[in-house]
């Protein structure tokens, strides 16, 4: 399956260079938020983004021809070195035995939060990649379930490892360590360590890196983990065994999500023209307030504490549109997330700015 995106951060020389490419080739160029140029061509479009960090900007390459672009204009006139299908040749390790770590879940209010760890090397990486398996965010939700259960069958159950927190367990985790990366970070320590029982003999693990500093996760790892060679990266997804870890993490989501939404809906088939209806992800979507508020008023509060994730703000909005607080949830129920004074605001525990 032909890869359709690319990422790569440009010095400001390869920019100008870009720029060059851009205005002398037959592109049209489009209007983008957050851009400072972007272009559609035959079969792709090419962006780069103004954000700048540590002297270089995103381009973003995407469509069905966008790996003709990487290889015929953009290595050759840009990047100045031929990469795109030499991956692995001009860098063994991203197939040799290791293992990658990712989660699922941690922005999505309803559903759990899902860590998964998972073993390749060579003839995995392969197989991986002929499943299309790639990070989960570039993939539709039929694509993850799909893709996750085959990567499972190909690992059997020695090959990978999964920590799930339910919403209910997730939220007495979240009043005991009140901060969401220390969380994750024994959820991937906790992952690591029972994928490497498994597998003794894998020398290294790579994680998607989600806190501000590697200490977060190193502090979290078992006495396994702490042998082996863990590396941090951000956007990690980028190495097979985190892309196969964020597939397998993110399939066990969605299947939780779907049976939430046959407890909630019922299992029986749509009417004729009817779209079955379903709990939304993520947590920005009117869907999921309007769904959390009809249920607090069918159930009560405590409803919150055993389908979502009690510390976002949105619980705080959904209680007020019902006429209740937080104080009608149960005590790991009122503790929410951090403040910006490093508190936390609670009904049983002021903040510093309270105090």
């Amino acid at each position: 399956m032909a890869k359709t995106t690319f990422t790569y951060e440009l010095t400001n020389d390869q920019q100008e260079l870009l720029l060059g490419v851009m205005l002398s080739g037959n592109y049209r160029k489009r209007e983008v938020p957050y851009s400072l140029w972007s272009i559609e061509g035959d079969g792709f479009n090419a962006t780069l983004y103004s954000k700048e960090k540590h002297g270089k900007r995103k381009l973003c390459v995407q469509g069905g021809k966008a790996e003709d672009f990487v290889l015929f204009v953009l290595e050759p006139n840009v990047l100045g070195s031929a990469t795109l299908g030499y991956e692995t040749i001009l860098d063994p390790t991203l197939t040799s035995p290791h293992a990658g770590s990712d989660e699922s879940g941690k922005g999505d209010y309803f559903g759990p939060l899902v860590v998964c760890c998972a073993y390749t090397d060579e003839k995995l990486s392969a197989q991986m990649q002929e499943l299309g398996i790639k990070d989960c965010k570039q993939m539709s939700d039929k694509a993850v379930l799909t893709a996750g259960a085959k990567a499972r069958a190909l690992l059997g159950p020695d090959g990978y490892s999964v920590v799930k927190l339910g919403p209910a367990a997730y939220n007495r985790l979240y009043a005991k360590m009140r901060n969401i990366n220390r969380m994750l970070a024994w959820a991937h320590g906790t992952a690591i360590e029972e994928l490497l029982t498994k597998r003794s003999g894998c020398p290294r693990v790579v994680v998607d890196q989600f806190a501000p500093t590697e200490a977060t996760i190193l502090r979290a790892l078992k006495p396994l983990g702490k042998k082996a060679e863990v590396v941090q990266r951000h956007k990690a997804e980028s190495d097979i065994a985190v892309a196969v870890a964020s597939v397998i993490a993110r399939e066990i989501f969605l299947r939780d999500v779907a049976k939430m939404s046959e407890e909630i809906f019922g299992s029986e088939p749509p009417a004729e023209g009817e779209e079955k209806p379903k709990v939304p992800i993520g947590s920005s979507d009117p869907k999921v307030r309007a769904l959390a508020e009809e249920m607090v008023r069918k159930e009560g509060p405590v409803w919150l504490m055993n389908h979502a994730k009690a510390h976002f703000q949105t619980t705080d909005k959904v209680l007020a549109a019902c006429g209740r607080t937080r104080d009608d949830l149960p005590e790991e129920g009122r503790i929410t997330s951090a403040v910006a004074n490093g508190g936390f605001k609670n009904s049983f525990t002021k903040s510093k700015k309270e105090e």
